[in-house]
């Protein structure tokens, strides 16, 4: 499996945001998931971008599954 890595500019592009927005995300408590490689390089996971998105639908039903 192959993990597709973001860095900020990349997610922030992706999600429709600012870089700014997932800056102060991550030091108001990161909502959005990301990966700290090193001491200084921040990058986010495509999938959990993804799975970020699907968290914050508003008003669509889901189906249920038996």
């Amino acid at each position: 499996m192959q993990t597709q890595l973001l860095n900020t500019h990349q997610a922030a592009e992706f999600l429709g945001v600012s870089v700014a927005f997932l800056e102060r995300d991550r030091w108001a408590g990161a909502r959005v998931p990301y990966i700290k490689v090193g001491s200084r390089a921040v990058r986010y996971r495509q999938i959990d971008l993804e799975q970020y998105i699907e968290s914050c639908r508003k008003g669509a039903r889901r189906e249920v599954s038996e």
